[in-house]
């Protein structure tokens, strides 16, 4: 039985703050075999070759200690194994009935060339290859979902609305932006540089858009482009940006809480002053996650991907080449180095 090296990025130890290259590292001690080993035999067990990971958000949240308030929804990592997360794969032995030899995947793996799944009920398999595999960590996988959910299922969005998204250029935030368009909206977003504000006026055809770092104040900012207020607020931040948000809500406005980047690093997240907004302007603000909406997967792919195909939606990428460089791009999301959806190719 074939027995190869297993390249890996190995999670070091728990992080405080912000998270550093140095809290993982590259290990080419492990090996595998290319083939479910015999104790596998009665198993539903599934070897994948890894052809590409997704950098997001949500993996700060699994390097911290266990024990917060954050434990029981996300399981931290184990510090001496692999980062784990979503990716896209290609099956090379299989104990499943749903999955076989050549088979292509998406769902949970872990940051290695080669992984062995014994829980593969996560994993989707890839119907249509006909548009970039790497998009399924991104506009066909997880963030995509989480934009079609939380847009169509949360907001409830009109013809018409004006829509404000934060972290507009990221793997989400640039396809709300897009969906809320093809739906008639006016849209505005907001981004941490000049050049990913260009983007989301000119490539992304937001209506306009603004870097929040250049704004002294955030609450004039939005009444300059929101001089009616804002019906939906697609939250990825958090933090001064929404308290600045809900100054400028319209009556019965929309808020889905996607997540809140600005708060990942912080010891003691920052508080919200202007909650009293809620009330009085009878705001409906939702957390969701998008587990809750896998089962619309197949509805959403018969959306999504006739727009791909005639160019309605456009995707923009960030692909980092090798597990190697896989610890600088997961960090650089956390300081918006990244353009786009923040992607590792592992092998082609």
């Amino acid at each position: 039985m074939a027995e190869v090296k297993n390249k890996q990025v190995i999670f070091k130890n728990y992080v405080e703050g912000v998270p550093k290259e140095s809290d993982m590292y590259i290990s080419d001690t492990a090996t595998i075999k290319l083939k479910i080993p015999h104790e596998e035999e009665a198993s539903l067990s599934v070897l994948v070759k890894n052809l590409y990971l997704s950098c997001d958000p949500v993996m700060r949240i699994r390097m911290r200690k266990p024990g917060d308030e954050t434990s029981s929804y996300f399981t931290p990592f184990a510090p001496g194994s692999p980062l784990s997360g979503y990716g896209v794969a290609k099956v090379l032995d299989s104990r499943h009935p749903d999955f076989k030899e050549g088979d292509l995947v998406w769902g949970t793996t872990k940051w290695e060339d080669f992984s062995l799944i014994t829980t593969p009920e996560s994993f989707h398999k890839i119907q249509h290859a006909d548009v970039p595999l790497s998009y399924y960590t991104g506009i066909l996988g997880m963030p995509g979902m989480t934009a079609y959910a939380g847009f169509n299922e949360v907001c409830s969005p009109k013809k018409g609305e004006y829509v404000f998204i934060s972290a507009a250029s990221g793997a989400v935030g640039q396809l709300v932006g897009q969906f809320a368009k093809l739906l008639g909206c006016y849209v505005v977003g907001s981004a941490g540089s000049k050049e990913k504000v260009e983007l989301l006026r000119n490539k992304l055809k937001f209506d306009e858009a603004f870097n929040y770092k250049e704004e002294h104040d955030l609450n004039a900012a939005l009444k300059r482009y929101f001089p009616e207020g804002i019906d939906i607020y697609f939250e990825n931040v958090g933090g001064n940006l929404l308290d600045a948000v809900l100054l400028n809500m319209r009556v019965h406005g929309r808020i889905a809480v996607c997540g809140m980047i600005s708060q990942y690093n912080l010891d003691r997240p920052e508080g919200v002053t202007n909650l009293m907004c809620l009330i009085y302007k009878r705001i409906h603000m939702q957390g969701f996650t998008v587990g809750d909406y896998y089962h619309l997967y197949p509805k959403y792919l018969e959306y999504i991907l006739p727009c791909i195909r005639e160019g309605r939606v456009v995707y923009l990428e960030d692909i980092a080449e090798g597990l190697e460089n896989g610890p600088a791009a997961l960090v650089g999301l956390f300081s918006g180095r990244n353009v786009g959806k923040q992607v590792v190719s592992v092998s082609h």
